[in-house]
């Protein structure tokens, strides 16, 4: 079967180029000016642009163990809808994948339902307890990287068995970093407004700290190592150093804590996640970490819950907020229209970085599976969670206007959302 989409400007070697593009079963067979095959279904795509089909490494998709938040089958279309066509999935479900197993029974499940690439990660530790390592060589075929994200592992020996052994497997430690005995009670930033609206706070410390602690030991073993959704501009601080002094370490942060700080707060679940929204200043350090490259990925740490769960309060809702569908739109409209941040940063954090540290996906080159993603760049529209494909609602951007709408995802060729 051949493909044939027409009319759009193609973003290659950071800027736009008018390109047609060709796909005959499943592969890009050809990227230039004005192709013509009258044997090829046309997609008419005039007005668009399009990039890469977008990497995301920090989604939870909630299977097995939590459908009612979230399923692989809702939460894959969502990652389609968004633009995204590789996703890495965290292991904080149930069972865990903390063994073959385990991770067997979310594989079966993915090779069902899946409308797109989706790659486990499996967890650090046995259960995410924090107590004794996960079977590690028996999952490190079949997932990219190993996290306890949810939880940090406290134990600095522990952590550094995990390292050693993923060293030998060639995979990453993918960390969420957090001191449980800096935690407090906390459940906002400790800053402006947690102090104005008498709300507990979580000092930066919780976060910085085991970032510190982690980096001595990756320059003790070597292993690859990635550090989830910061928020802290120590964070970035820490790890710029660490780049500087040639340790193997990449990060990501996500796009609330790039545009929003914590005076922008409402005493609604929308506005709680860990690590929480925290300072300008903060904001500030981590859009300057992404510019300077020291933040390589956007990630948005996608975390669907109940709109029971979600209806709670700053205080007492579950901890994470939607963001796969409004990801891009919301950073494009925040950040690159606003001339803060060029566009080949932000394209080259949703693709190429990610997708090269955690070795999943591929470029818009011929030769290459389909993968690509068509936004409409001028189209502006305001953010309704009604809209969502996801089973998760809560986000921090509801009700806001945005530009760039996603109008087609194409995954290994497949047209997977359409709008």
């Amino acid at each position: 079967m051949k493909q044939l989409f027409k009319g759009a400007k193609v973003f290659c070697e950071n800027e736009f180029i008018q390109k047609d593009i060709l796909v005959e079963d499943d592969i890009i067979v050809s990227i230039s000016d004005s192709i013509t095959d009258n044997s090829a279904v046309l997609f008419d795509i005039s007005g668009c642009v399009v990039f890469p089909g977008f990497a995301d490494v920090h989604v939870h998709l909630r299977e097995p163990g939590f459908s009612y938040k979230e399923t692989i089958k809702s939460g894959s279309k969502a990652c389609a809808k968004g633009g995204y066509t590789n996703v890495c999935t965290m292991p904080n479900l149930n069972p865990t994948p903390d063994c073959k197993e385990n991770l067997n029974l979310q594989l079966e499940i993915i090779k069902k339902d899946a409308v797109i690439n989706v790659h486990p990660i499996g967890t650090i530790t046995q259960g995410e307890l924090g107590n004794e390592l996960s079977k590690m060589e028996e999952m490190a075929e079949d997932v990219v990287g190993f996290s306890d994200d949810g939880r940090g592992v406290q134990s600095e020996d522990l952590m550094l068995s995990a390292m050693e052994k993923a060293k030998i497997l060639g995979k990453p430690i993918v960390a969420h970093c957090e001191d449980n005995s800096l935690l407090n009670g906390g459940y906002i930033h400790d800053g402006e407004y947690a102090k104005l609206n008498n709300h507990r706070g979580i000092c930066s410390e919780s976060e910085w700290g085991p970032i510190k602690r982690d980096i001595e030991l990756v320059k003790k073993t070597g292993v690859k190592y990635h550090v989830c959704h910061i928020s802290t501009k120590e964070s970035v601080e820490l790890i710029r150093k660490a780049k500087a002094d040639g340790v193997d370490i990449t990060c990501e942060t996500g796009p609330h804590y790039l545009v929003m700080n914590d005076m922008m707060l409402k005493d609604e679940g929308r506005f709680k996640m860990n690590p929480p929204i925290r300072s300008e200043e903060d904001r500030l350090a981590l859009v300057e970490g992404l510019k300077d490259g020291t933040i390589d990925c956007i990630a948005t740490d996608h975390a669907p819950h109940s709109a029971e769960e979600k209806s709670r309060g700053l205080e007492k809702s579950a901890m994470g907020v939607v963001g796969i569908e409004t990801a891009f739109p919301v950073v494009y409209t925040k950040l690159v229209k606003t001339g803060t941040v060029p566009l080949s940063t932000v394209i080259k954090a949703l693709t190429i970085n990610p997708k090269e540290r955690f070795k999943i996906g591929n470029n818009l080159e011929e030769g290459c599976p389909a993968d690509f993603t068509v936004f409409d760049l001028e189209e502006e529209y305001v953010i309704d969670p009604k809209d969502f494909l996801s089973q998760g609602k809560a986000t921090p951007f509801e009700k806001e206007k945005v530009y760039g709408r996603c109008k087609m995802t194409v995954c290994s060729g497949k047209i997977v959302y359409k709008f």
